[in-house]
């Protein structure tokens, strides 16, 4: 099989159409969003320039404000000090009376219907990450344009967090195998499946390196991998994940994994400082070593305007299909 050798190309901009979704202003370091009802006030490392709308008008919109922890970020392995990412922002939300403690969401594209629950983490999360609605979209319409080989096709989806590519994946009639290393995590997920009336989708909760390590020594083979690494973390049992020393190991298992042909892969990478040029570098290179092709595809950020018209990036990506 020949794959096309595709040089670069420039990177692409992508905000995703989410009805439910609105970013109303950001700025200070800080976001304030609109999830269905809920208006939300949280931390935001990258919205680096002044506010719109006065910090006033920001505490009397916000239903809930997350208050982050004093915390130092300290130090990885050789002594560099750790990126602040989405997974070491502890903290407390304030909830205003009346507001909900959970709620959901929806999202649709073509005939793609998903509905996801929503509720306060004390990692400033929510259990959604709007802007990879373009991803959803990405990996719905990959899947229902595979060539059917008479059995669902294998989608194998690491750092899964609650399930929106897992969800995507489903519904479009693959069989999902949804790997994360917190269990309340993976319930979270199974909850939004429930809700999104999707299912044949095998949950599995373990290290991702790990899992996929073990699914190539057991001739394991995927028509669809989908990647979303954090910068650092904790497996099940308290194995540590640092994205730099473990990224190209990672992938390199992922690209033996992959089917050479009627495929797709997704990389999602949100820490600071890694561009979509590095992801796909570093994609590209694994790739032309194990298969001696590069893949091409397409790369670039995922970001939401304000209301103001400033464009936030929410991480980068690289996707393509073989």
């Amino acid at each position: 099989m020949k794959m096309k050798d595709n040089p670069p190309a420039s990177p692409v901009l992508i905000t995703p159409p989410f009805g439910e979704y609105e970013l109303i202003d950001s700025g200070g370091f800080e976001k304030l969003e609109r999830f269905g009802e809920v208006i939300t006030l949280r931390p935001e490392p990258q919205a680096l320039w002044p506010k719109s709308l006065p910090e006033a008008e920001w505490l009397r919109q916000a239903g809930a404000v997350f208050r982050r922890s004093a915390r130092p970020a300290g130090t990885a392995k050789g002594g560099r000090e750790q990126p602040r990412s989405y997974s070491d922002e502890r903290g407390n939300w304030e909830i205003r009376p009346g507001t909900p403690e959970q709620w959901q969401v929806g999202y649709g594209y073509k005939d793609m219907r998903l509905r996801m629950r929503l509720g306060f983490t004390a990692f400033k999360h929510l259990g959604i990450f709007p802007e990879q609605a373009a991803n959803w979209n990405f990996i719905y319409d990959s899947v229902r344009t595979m060539p059917s080989v008479g059995e669902k096709p294998a989608v194998l989806n690491l750092f899964a967090y609650t399930g929106g590519a897992t969800l995507a994946g489903a519904a479009a009639g693959a069989a999902v195998t949804h790997v994360d290393s917190v269990k309340q995590v993976v319930g979270w997920a199974r909850e939004n499946a429930a809700l999104s009336g999707v299912d044949g989708i095998r949950w599995i909760v373990d290290d991702a390196l790990k899992f996929a390590a073990r699914e190539l020594r057991r001739g394991g083979r995927y028509r669809g991998i989908i990647l979303d690494p954090p910068a650092y973390g904790r497996g099940p049992d308290g194995e540590k994940w640092v994205l730099e020393d473990h990224l190209s190991e990672l992938l390199e298992i992922c690209a033996r994994l992959l089917e050479p042909t009627g495929s797709f892969f997704v990389l999602n990478l949100y820490s600071m400082g890694l561009s979509s040029l590095l992801a796909r570098s570093t994609v590209d290179d694994v790739f032309l070593r194990i298969h001696g092709v590069r893949p091409g595809g397409q790369s670039g950020e995922l970001y939401f305007p304000d209301r103001a018209g400033r464009n936030l990036p929410l991480g980068v990506y690289y996707r393509f299909r073989l």
